[in-house]
Order: C-alpha cells, then structure tokens, then sequence
C-alpha cells in the first residue's frame, strides 16, 4: 500500500486525539514509546488495553475499550495482530461516529476490515507507523551512518 506524504501529512496536522489500541506499559515496547512520542508531539493519546486499564500512562487512565473514552477521537492507532483489527475497526465505528482515521502500525493490515472502515467514509493507514511518518514529514528523522566530517586515520 501506498499513501501520498499529502494524504500522511494532512492526517498528522488535522489529529489531535489518538485512541491507542494495545498499548503497552513496558516503556520497552514499541506502542509505549509510539504513544509516548505523539503525546510529546501534542497530541492527545487515550491509552486503550484491557491488561492495564486503571493504570495511569502519560498522565492518563488506561481504558479497557474504545467504548470507554469519553467524546470523540480522531484516530484509532491499532497495535494488535491483524486478526484483531475487525473487532477493533467494529469498536471504533460503533464507538466513534466522527471517527476519521484508522492507522494499522507496521506489519498490521487486514483489508476486509479496511474496506468496512472505507465504506464508511474513515481513511485508512495499514503498514505504517504514525512516528515514524511524522518524524520523516516533518524533518525530525535523522540519517543514519557516518559523520561527514574529517575521519581520523588511527581508526
């Protein structure tokens, strides 16, 4: 799947409440430090993962569902295997009548589930990663490698 960096860009500006789907309290994992990053971004991020709700991340309680949240979102961030995604699609579109956006993280993409949101007239990301695209839209993804600078010749 491809998505303009028009299309990326104009979800990244226009979202400022993120439900985050399966985020996880181990600030090893990957949806915990995602989350935390959009919330340092300035971004709203409603942390949604039954094993933690009650809990507190990034200031915020941790709900067990998407029908928990209080008031609308504007994207649904889905860190759960592809087979999990119908139900929380369902979830969000039940629970989110404005619902714009529905963003699989990378390696999550389930097209029937896709389409229901589509038809629905929500835009939907698969296969990509909402930091990792913010931090290369908006200049803040650093290239990797060497320093172009002088190289020492003791190395």
């Amino acid at each position: 799947m491809t998505y303009s960096d028009t299309l990326l860009t104009k979800i990244l500006r226009e979202t400022r409440r993120i439900a985050v789907v399966g985020v996880s309290a181990n600030p090893m994992r990957p949806s915990y430090f995602v989350a935390r990053y959009l919330k340092l971004k300035g971004f709203e991020v409603l942390p949604v993962n039954s094993a933690h709700a009650g809990q507190n991340l990034f200031g915020v309680p941790v709900v067990a569902s998407l029908s928990e949240i209080d008031g609308g979102v504007d994207m649904v961030d889905i860190f759960r295997r592809s087979e999990a995604v119908p139900e929380v699609v369902e979830d969000a579109l039940a629970a989110f009548p404005e619902l714009r956006v529905i963003w699989m993280q990378i390696g999550v993409e389930h097209a029937q589930a896709a389409a229901l949101a589509e038809a629905r007239g929500v835009t939907v990301i698969q296969n990509r990663c909402p930091k990792i695209e913010y931090q290369r839209l908006f200049g803040e993804l650093r290239m990797g490698g060497f320093a172009t600078g002088v190289i020492s010749s003791k190395l």
